[in-house]
């Protein structure tokens, strides 16, 4: 910084010289008149006339003086007077050069971006604690702020040590972090350029071409990740990611296959089981591949056919037998009894929890006498026993229960 203000002070300098000094040479440079000018060329033309003269070449010398005398005197204005040339003061330049100096730093100050020279200072001085603060999981995380002034900070070394491939990483994370897609791809493919086989390298350049919107960049994202996985069968990270871009380019069956992979290297009982099960019923049910249908066969019973109003709305509810919260629900109108219904993944409640993710279940139907998905007193029930499922498969239910 005080290199910059350096520079400011000696192009001030310079531009107060190129004010000044030739004001003060011209004050000290003689002012040459017009008669000044008339009389040198007469005495010019008269060391010719002898000249001339000497050598032969003219004559009748007298009448060509009077002639150039003549001359003279016709290019002299009458009644003109010299006028002296009052020069000008020194200290006149004074306030010339404090406006110069003014107007100068004025409009450095509006239009030179002082402040983000400052705030770019500030993030520079900052960088070593951001630096530690990110490389510590059990730190103070940074905010979004925190980020940006990383990306900044990053940028600016990067300026000065292209070669950095940790820093081309981490700037990369940041463009992830703030959603920003160009950031992240031009800094991730830095990276790869300066370290083609490192593998969390061309991992993390997979993933950002994988979440790319252009879909030129989830092409070759997909053919990073199969390269990577010729090399490394069993890594998780990799099947993830290309599970995840072949889904997102339609690619149903590959994505599945992917999927079910990862099944059977995850550990029983591993929590990524149930998401990664959510999501091969989801790829068939895109695909039409998902045949997953429950049957419930619905009958009532003789006390609540003769206590059962005319009007009332049908609920089937399926949950997975240990919680309550409902994964598929099907709505029915009152009708007659015996009745048969379906339900199927399009009754889910939530795509992430689907029927077809279910390997037990139990189904309660319901009927409501004000059409409400909420139980009220008066309303009559029946459940059926903890299922073993399988993606078919049928119930029976007998509504013989009522709410109190």
């Amino acid at each position: 910084m005080s290199i910059f203000w350096l520079c400011i002070v000696v192009m001030l300098v310079i531009a107060l010289a190129l004010f000044i000094v030739p004001v003060i040479r011209g004050d000290r440079a003689e002012q040459t008149s017009r008669d000044a000018l008339n009389k040198a060329f007469y005495h010019h033309r008269l060391s010719e006339l002898e000249e001339d003269e000497a050598q032969g070449v003219v004559d009748e010398r007298p009448a060509h003086i009077q002639e150039l005398q003549e001359n003279l005197l016709t290019d002299i204005p009458a009644g003109q007077m010299p006028v002296a040339m009052q020069p000008i003061g020194r200290w006149t330049l004074v306030p010339g050069g404090i406006l110069l100096v003014i107007i100068t730093l004025g409009v450095y100050l509006y239009a030179g971006g002082l402040g983000q020279v400052s705030a770019w200072n500030q993030v520079m001085q900052r960088m070593p604690d951001l630096r530690q603060r990110i490389a510590d999981d059990h730190g103070v995380p940074l905010t979004a702020m925190d980020v940006q002034d990383l990306g900044l900070g990053l940028r600016t070394d990067l300026q000065a040590n292209p070669d950095n491939i940790r820093d081309w990483v981490m700037l990369g994370r940041v463009g992830m972090a703030l959603n920003n897609a160009a950031t992240a791809t031009q800094a991730y493919a830095h990276a790869y350029q300066l370290a083609p086989d490192d593998m969390s390298v061309k991992l993390g350049y997979a993933e950002v071409l994988t979440r790319s919107s252009d879909p030129q960049d989830n092409l070759t994202g997909g053919n990073l990740l199969r390269s990577m996985l010729e090399k490394s069968q069993g890594d998780l990270r990799v099947l993830s990611l290309l599970a995840y871009n072949e889904y997102e380019q339609g690619h149903y069956p590959q994505a599945i296959g992917a999927w079910e992979v990862m099944q059977k290297i995850l550990p029983a009982g591993d929590k990524r089981l149930e998401m990664v099960n959510a999501s091969i019923a989801q790829a068939k049910q895109k695909a039409g591949l998902d045949q997953v249908k429950l049957t419930v066969n619905v009958t009532l019973s003789a006390e609540a056919q003769q206590k059962l109003s005319q009007n009332g709305t049908v609920f089937i509810s399926v949950t997975d037998g240990s919680s309550p919260v409902p994964v598929a629900v099907k709505k029915l109108p009152l009708s007659r009894f015996p009745l048969t219904a379906t339900v199927d993944d399009s009754n889910a409640m939530m795509p992430e929890r689907l029927l077809s993710s279910l390997h037990q279940l139990k189904v309660r139907v319901r009927i409501s006498q004000n059409g409400l998905a909420t139980p009220a007193s008066g309303d009559w029930y029946g459940d059926s026993p903890l299922t073993d499922f399988a993606g078919k498969g049928q119930v029976s239910i007998d509504i013989n229960q009522q709410v109190p």
